[in-house]
């Protein structure tokens, strides 16, 4: 019997480590999972475990080379953003893989915005918020001055998904999709890196820019399989919406984050925008594009569970509610807020918020979900209006965990008149994304 030719994926989350095999159509025909534990950096710190997912990589993938009813024909990767690994000449890491919600010192970051024309001229060429470690390039500066002795020993510097690429191929290099999410390098006034990336040294340790569809080739232990160079995470769960659709939209990615994507839109971004936490990434082809985030899905964690506790209900109560529109009604009437909110910043927004959430106030928990829900999508509502402004839209498509949660979505379709809010169906779409980019590699 033949096999079935298929397209390997491995798509590395901050969480959750996937591999998938997807045949000829695209369709999902295998996947494995697995979770790593972190390792404390040289501070204590956690780090990605970058030694044991490269080993899981690697025999995961031995494995799937010998696998009686599937023939891999071409390999690529998604990964997260933020997050960069050192390597020296022959690209074994040289430093932990540093978690992007590590501390940055505060006088180093004043520091390299005071000799970079200040820190909102800078966020503006660069078109990435100030996040400290988030903004991934400047952790190369700080490695540079607050970690000399692992900084003389690094030659390369790879933004995850291409480190990914590097194990299989051996090959460096570096995408738009990386650069372009809020890396602070990419000066998108001049569409070239930021002149401090040169002043510094810096861009002789970025191996050179690949069309984000340019192909590769494993190691020829490996198969020499055509591989891509990585993508993005929120890049690839962009793709297969730009491959369906023919009209304009944008998307709601929804997970830890909520992040709202126009493809369409590329205006440059206002001080004012850039303090909600809106950036621009690059596309595949180098082009800009506008984003805004909300850290959502750890808001809702949070609040969810503060209910559970205090109503003493069973894990999973909100996922048997469905809309109602009595109690929204009720809800969106009252004139003061009511949730204090852990992560998220109403006023940001020009939005009233909330000393505390005082739950004893509520009649029951499904009152108290239903406020929480309506207060938080005003602020998703507000920060989706941020990429539509310039660049209007008439249809969001949701996709994420917050897709199957249908109180968010009718309130959206509230908030959103004349926007056509439709949860989607791409499971996996980072993966998908990454999967559709190698078959249409060059």
């Amino acid at each position: 019997m033949s096999k079935i030719p298929v397209t390997a994926v491995f798509d590395i989350g901050k969480t959750n480590k996937k591999f998938f095999l997807f045949d000829e159509n695209l369709k999902e025909v295998h996947s494995a999972y697995t979770r790593l534990d972190a390792i404390p950096d040289e501070d204590g710190f956690p780090s990605e475990p970058i030694l044991p997912l490269r080993k899981w990589m690697l025999e995961t993938f031995r494995e799937a080379l010998n696998f009686a009813d599937f023939e891999i024909k071409k390999l690529n990767f998604s990964g997260h953003g933020a997050s960069f690994v050192h390597t020296d000449e022959a690209g074994e890491p040289v430093t932990p893989l540093y978690d992007y919600l590590k501390p940055f010192p505060e006088e180093l970051l004043e520091r390299f915005y005071s000799e970079n024309e200040g820190k909102m001229a800078f966020c503006r060429q660069t078109s990435s918020p100030p996040l400290a470690m988030l903004n991934s390039g400047l952790q190369i500066y700080f490695l540079k001055y607050a970690k000399p002795k692992y900084f003389k020993n690094v030659k390369h510097c790879l933004h995850l998904p291409q480190f990914l690429s590097l194990i299989f191929t051996g090959e460096m290099v570096s995408d738009y999709t990386s650069i372009g999410c809020h890396t602070g390098l990419w000066d998108f006034e001049k569409m070239d890196y930021h002149d401090w990336v040169r002043k510094e040294g810096i861009e002789a340790l970025l191996p050179p820019i690949l069309p984000g569809n340019s192909l590769l080739k494993t190691k020829p232990e490996l198969g020499s399989i055509p591989c891509g160079v990585g993508v993005h995470d929120s890049s690839g769960a962009l793709l297969p919406y730009l491959k369906q659709e023919t009209e304009p939209f944008a998307l709601l990615s929804t997970g830890t984050w909520a992040i709202s994507i126009n493809p369409f839109n590329k205006t440059a971004l206002s001080p004012e925008e850039l303090g909600k936490d809106c950036l621009q990434f690059l596309s595949i082809s180098g082009q800009p594009i506008k984003i805004s985030r909300l850290f959502i899905g750890e808001e809702h964690k949070f609040q969810v569970e503060e209910m559970y506790s205090f109503w003493k209900l069973p894990l999973g109560t909100y996922k048997k509610l469905r809309f109602d529109e009595d109690i929204y009604e009720k809800v969106s009437q009252r004139p003061t807020k009511r949730i204090g909110f852990q992560y998220l910043k109403p006023a940001d927004y020009g939005l009233e918020k909330a000393g505390s959430s005082d739950w004893g106030s509520f009649t029951e928990f499904t009152e108290a979900y239903y406020t929480f829900l309506h207060e938080l999508t005003d602020i998703q509502v507000a920060s989706i209006q941020l990429v539509l402004d310039g660049a209007p839209v008439n249809r969001l498509f949701v996709d994420g965990g917050f897709n199957a949660n249908y109180i968010f979505l009718e309130m959206l379709r509230k908030k959103l008149p004349g926007m056509e809010v439709i949860p989607s169906d791409f499971p996996n779409g980072s993966a998908l994304g990454a999967a559709m980019l190698v078959n249409m590699g060059s």
